[in-house]
């Protein structure tokens, strides 16, 4: 059989060490060797050893589930094998931290990381209900996250004379350093009119950068 389908570029090829890369553009693989963990339905195919358990909340919890800011579930894969990650064929990166590293992230934005990195969740100081969901997600420790985003982001740098301010909706993460607000553009007046549409964004000051997608997110319903 022949087709430019089975082109190298396209072959899924024997795993050399363990962790995640990116399989292409809109997929990443993950050799697992114990456990690491996933949003949950994120998985497309797997092959191996490997058993998918939904990560239960705990004390201390809206806990993990909270992880992704629309309420979406974590779970845990663990065992030996490998499984691909995807999500609605969305942007996927690879982001290594190290010790001493800090990065918030939306939680609509996580697909998978290592079991090696700690994450909390916290509100966006100074956003109140807002600031792209009431919770995000602070990742710290050693290892690789994989983030998805819609579009191909941008990478704003953030430097202590020039505050970056941004859209709540449009926000996938930024240097947890940051110091962040609420900022309103227009006035109340101008909003009672109609307005812009965009009489809210986020501040963020300080140093450090902040990642953006090009679009505006389209609200989910929560799931499981």
């Amino acid at each position: 059989m022949k087709s430019d389908l089975f082109a190298s570029e396209h072959l899924a090829e024997a795993a050399t060490f363990p962790g995640m890369t990116l399989q292409n553009a809109k997929s990443v693989k993950y050799t697992v060797n114990g456990e690491m963990h996933a949003r949950q339905g994120s998985m497309i195919a797997f092959r191996g050893n490997l058993q998918f358990e939904h990560k239960s909340q705990g004390l201390g919890g809206l806990l993990k589930r909270a992880v992704t800011g629309e309420g979406l579930a974590l779970m845990a894969v663990r065992g030996q094998g490998e499984a691909w990650f995807a999500h609605e064929a969305q942007n996927c990166f690879i982001v290594e931290i190290e010790q001493g590293d800090a990065l918030t992230v939306n939680g609509r934005n996580v697909l998978c990381f290592d079991p090696t990195l700690r994450y909390e969740i916290k509100t966006v100081k100074g956003a109140g209900m807002t600031g792209g969901g009431l919770f995000n997600s602070v990742f710290t420790g050693q290892g690789k996250i994989a983030l998805i985003c819609e579009g191909t982001p941008i990478v704003i740098p953030v430097g202590p004379q020039e505050p970056v301010f941004v859209d709540t909706d449009a926000v996938v993460g930024w240097s947890e350093q940051l110091h962040t607000s609420l900022h309103r553009s227009q006035s109340f007046g101008s909003m009672i009119r109609g307005g812009s549409g965009e009489a809210m964004q986020l501040k963020l000051e300080g140093q450090g950068f902040v990642i953006v997608r090009p679009s505006e997110a389209v609200p989910q319903k929560p799931t499981g």
